[in-house]
């Protein structure tokens, strides 16, 4: 009877005992996850069977069975051993909570599949702000380069067209002293091109300079400094018909507007365009209804624009036959392209400087924003050569900076009205924009001083 009060007592030891355990061990799963209970689990079982040797009967002196205890105990001290220590990762409020809680009813609980783990985002760092040294080194190289391909293919064309004309005109006009026609503009004159759709054709009209002398403009009827008038000299002892050219007087002056409409009547009824065209791959259209003489060249990979100027190259002087809008018919503009061309040139190759290139990125911006386009070209070249002047540091690193001021300098001279030539101070660029023409420009530009970048992108 002892002996069996004994073993219930133990029985129900055993019994309170594994419920602990048994809890313990439920709760460990919940806290520790999988690998910690296991851990636990291992230790446990270990402790219980050193309580239960420690308070079972053993045979005292007996060294075989003190031998098998150890034994026993080796699996089980291994096993804690080799199993890996591993932090356990617990949220923070799983720290504030009991790890044994009251024991609970059994409940059973709805098994639910565990989600998928999400692939971790990566979050994109935001884009880098560009400085406006940047931003105008980009507009440069990724907007305004004309592939080499384009380029070839447009000086074919515009050759072609050239010898073709210049064929025509030999045979169909001998008796007048046409000098060689030439191709002109940036594609042949080193200067980066903002696109290979205009080329110029110059046809020069050689004159016999005993026959002809040059009127300065500010003593025209236009009292405007950059037009020149090309007048008949010694009709007394050389009388009309002595010079080729005395066809094309008017009031004893040589009339730009009838040589150009001559030359117009020829490019639209009397070359074979659509002969020609064939023959160099594409389709040619005289420009009709345009006062300048203009060719429209479209072929399959590109499209073309010729624009024929007459060209006199007299004392000195290079004019065009490019007269004002108006009533006046006997104008000459001088040009000062070639100048601006040199100058560019031997500036940048003086110092290494960047002169070109910001000329080139302040041409494209003019020509594709509709308040400025006409700055573009001349106006633009003689501000930066009038800066140059002025500054001497236009290295590529100051791009920015001479970017800026040569926006500075351009509302300056908006709001005078004034522009003065680089070459001739007496002309103003400026004479032939109008007043709310020249306020909407300086509008924009002033504007602009304070953030260029707005050139970049407005259009």
């Amino acid at each position: 009877m002892a002996e069996f009060t004994r073993q219930r007592g133990k029985r129900q030891e055993d019994n309170g005992l594994g419920s602990v355990l048994d809890l313990l061990l439920a709760n460990a799963r919940l806290v520790l996850g999988v690998t910690g209970a296991a851990v636990l689990a291992i230790a446990t079982l270990a402790v219980k069977r050193l309580i239960d040797r420690a308070t079972s009967p053993r045979d005292e002196g007996d060294p075989k069975a003190e031998q098998k205890t150890l034994e026993e105990s080796w699996p089980e001290l291994a096993l804690i051993k080799a199993t890996p220590n591993l932090a356990p990762k617990q949220r923070r409020e799983d720290l504030s909570e009991p790890l044994l809680s009251p024991a609970r009813p059994p409940v059973t609980e709805p098994r639910v599949s565990p989600a998928p783990l999400e692939t971790p985002r990566l979050e994109s760092s935001p884009p880098r702000c560009l400085t406006l040294q940047e931003k105008l080194l980009s507009h440069y190289s990724n907007h305004l380069a004309v592939p080499e391909a384009q380029v070839s293919l447009v000086l074919q064309l515009a050759r072609g067209i050239c010898a073709q004309l210049q064929n025509f005109l030999r045979n169909k006009c001998p008796e007048l002293p046409f000098g060689s026609l030439f191709l002109s503009g940036p594609l042949l004159d080193g200067l980066r091109a903002l696109t290979a759709e205009q080329v110029h054709l110059m046809l020069p009209v050689v004159l016999d300079t005993a026959l002809w002398s040059l009127i300065p403009g500010e003593d025209t009827v236009v009292r405007n400094p950059q037009y020149w008038m090309i007048k008949r000299t010694d009709l007394e002892y050389f009388p009309r018909g002595c010079s080729p050219w005395d066809r094309f007087i008017v009031g004893q002056y040589f009339s730009s507007n009838v040589l150009n409409e001559t030359l117009h009547k020829l490019l639209v009824a009397s070359i074979n365009w659509p002969a020609i065209g064939s023959l160099l791959g594409g389709v040619i259209h005289p420009v009709v209804a345009s006062q300048e003489l203009k060719l429209e060249v479209k072929h399959d990979q590109v499209e073309l624009s010729i624009t024929l100027f007459p060209v006199v190259e007299m004392e000195d002087k290079i004019l065009l036959a490019a007269p004002p809008e108006g009533l006046v018919e006997n104008l000459w503009l001088e040009s000062f392209y070639r100048a601006e061309v040199s100058a560019l040139k031997e500036l940048d190759a003086g110092d290494s400087g960047i002169r070109q290139c910001c000329l080139c990125i302040l041409n494209n911006v003019c020509k594709t924003h509709p308040a400025l386009h006409k700055l573009a070209g001349s106006p633009l070249t003689h501000v930066i050569l009038h800066l140059s002047a002025a500054s001497t540091d236009w290295a590529e690193e100051d791009l920015a900076d001479r970017f800026q001021q040569v926006l500075e300098e351009l509302v300056g001279y908006l709001e005078k009205g004034v522009l003065p030539s680089y070459f001739n101070h007496k002309i103003n660029l400026f004479c032939e924009l109008s007043e709310e023409e020249i306020d909407e420009m300086g509008f924009m530009l002033y504007r602009a001083v304070s953030e260029p970048e707005l050139l970049l992108t407005e259009k």
